[in-house]
Parts: structure tokens; C-alpha cells; sequence
């Protein structure tokens, strides 16, 4: 199963650690809550989730495929 993210002339494809993060945002969210979520759910540390998530939106962000809400 793949997921991946469409827009016109351009296809990101998505790994799972992505589709996780992307669960989460609502629009209503902070990055840090769902940083938290997502290290509770990984047992893994908080600090090295929230500079993943950062990336990865960052990323998303850098090619126009999602925007900064205020």
C-alpha cells in the first residue's frame, strides 16, 4: 500500500512515518502536540520527533503542497 500526495503536474510520495504525521494535522494542532502524540505512540523521544515533524512539514511546505496556518 502506498500513499502518496497529488497536485497538479507534481507526486509526493509519502513513507509511513509521513502518513503519521500527516494523520495528525487538523489544522487545529500544534507541531509539538503532534510530536507528542506521535512519541507516545512510538516510545520514542520527544525532541527527535519534533525536529522529524518540523522537517517533513517543512518539506511539504517547500514545494507548495501544504501552508503554515497563523
Amino acid at each position: 500500500k502506498e500513499w502518496v500526495i497529488l497536485a497538479p503536474e507534481r507526486l509526493v510520495k509519502l513513507d509511513d512515518i509521513a502518513v503519521e504525521i500527516l494523520k495528525l494535522v487538523d489544522g487545529e494542532k500544534s507541531v509539538r502536540v503532534i510530536s507528542k502524540e506521535l512519541s507516545k505512540k512510538f516510545n520514542a523521544p520527544e525532541d527527535v520527533i519534533l525536529t522529524d515533524v518540523k522537517e517533513m512539514l517543512q518539506n511539504l511546505s517547500d514545494k507548495g503542497f501544504i501552508e503554515e496556518n497563523g
